[in-house]
């Protein structure tokens, strides 16, 4: 007997018990659906967090002075501002494998334009900031060495600002005001989304570190003896030099630069943005895997569902069996045929629960915002899965068919 005839007697006698077959076919959909789905849901969430750890710029390292004392109460990091432009400049110049360190001081500022103003976040900084963060211009160019060098009051602002004062339509040379200070927009920056702690990224004025320091009123270290103090230093390191070896070489010139002795502590910290994103991409993986987990129960109770209907199917059809047998099918005619007519259940329930699952995800992802990603591989994996279930759980009652005594089967009532 050929395949596809099995095939057709497998698909006639699944078709006389269309309510048994429909309720087994039933299983396997739910399992299926739930694989896809949940699977869906746990590699958005990954893919969201490595999108997060991409659009902080990779090989990133931030330097921040250390904590200042006031009486015995040591406060928080930040406060002590230990760190220069020399610093900068020196971790350049003397660290191997340094392609960026720049400078930064950032407050908190009023940005008006027209009869419209938002409180926002006005970052000082030479340009090296963009280049390492990799954030690239929805519009106009970053500061060229004249204007850093003479202090222009230019500006390039972030997505959130573009929004707020502009409708999102800001123009190049258009005008705001941080504070008092007239600026003229030359750049607009490319959407980034959120921080690992929620907040807005493009919620940013970027200006030249000159212009911060003498034109802004506020922007600038209060009653510091060095005016040339930064709030952190942002370096960029080659993808080829060694994380531990350059945050030790820093750490290293920094305390020699700041002439710390051998049992003082640090004046500055360096951490690596990427540490807590990759913690919440570890996370984000084993809910992948939780889940995925949790679905393939589902799917394993259906296969279980399936090998109940298929031991129900061969006590019925005894006599079918023994008649099949006494007109000369074989053993492994029989076999192949059982085995067919759950493999063909499966693998109908897989098409349908691929369909139900994707949908499902879209669902989820539309009205609770949670994101997901429905691959192909998954679609792949969930449809093998499940003909992978026909196969072991239809095995045993179809083993258990073809070993029917012939005569015996033909005289079960």
């Amino acid at each position: 007997m050929s395949y596809l005839e099995s095939v057709r007697i497998a698909w006639r006698a699944l078709g006389i018990n269309r309510a048994r077959s429909g309720l087994t076919v039933l299983g396997i959909v739910v399992g299926v659906a739930a694989v896809v789905c949940m699977v869906a849901i746990g590699a958005g969430a990954q893919a969201r967090v490595t999108e997060k750890i991409r659009g902080l710029g990779t090989n990133i390292l931030y330097i921040v002075p250390g904590a200042a004392q006031e009486g015995g109460a040591r406060l928080a990091g930040g406060t002590h501002h230990t760190l220069t432009d020399e610093d900068a400049s020196a971790i350049l110049r003397e660290v191997a494998g340094i392609q960026i360190a720049s400078p930064m001081i950032f407050r908190t500022a009023q940005v008006i334009a027209g009869n419209r103003n938002w409180s926002t976040t006005v970052t000082g900084n030479d340009s090296g900031y963009l280049l390492a963060r990799e954030w690239a211009l929805a519009a106009g160019r970053t500061f060229n060495e004249t204007e850093i060098e003479s202090a222009a009051k230019v500006v390039i602002i972030g997505q959130v600002l573009a929004e707020k004062l502009f409708d999102n339509q800001p123009r190049l040379g258009d005008m705001l005001r941080i504070g008092s200070v007239p600026f003229t927009i030359i750049g607009v920056l490319d959407k980034k989304g959120q921080t690992a702690y929620g907040q807005s990224r493009d919620d940013v004025a970027v200006i030249p570190l000159t212009t911060a320091r003498s034109r802004v009123p506020g922007l600038e270290h209060e009653g510091e003896l060095n005016r040339r103090t930064l709030d952190y230093i942002i370096v960029k390191f080659y993808d080829s030099a060694s994380l531990e070896q350059v945050k030790q070489q820093i750490t290293g010139l920094l305390r020699h630069r700041h002439r710390l002795k051998s049992d003082a502590a640090d004046d500055f910290s360096i951490y690596n943005p990427a540490d807590v994103l990759a913690a919440q991409e570890d996370s984000a993986r084993v809910f992948g895997i939780l889940l995925a987990s949790i679905a393939s129960v589902a799917l394993i109770v259906g296969g279980i569902s399936i090998m109940n209907i298929m031991l129900v199917s061969v006590s019925e059809r005894t006599r079918e069996i023994g008649l099949r047998m006494a007109v000369g099918a074989s053993r492994r005619d029989i076999h192949r045929q059982f085995l067919i007519e759950a493999t063909v259940l499966t693998v109908i329930g897989g098409a349908i629960g691929v369909v139900i699952g994707s949908a499902a995800a879209v669902v989820v992802a539309l009205y609770s915002g949670w994101p997901v990603l429905i691959s192909p591989w998954v679609v792949i994996l969930a449809c093998g899965f499940s003909t992978a279930v026909g196969l072991v759980f239809g095995a045993y009652p179809a083993s258990r068919a073809a070993r029917l005594d012939p005569m015996a089967a033909l005289r079960y009532e």
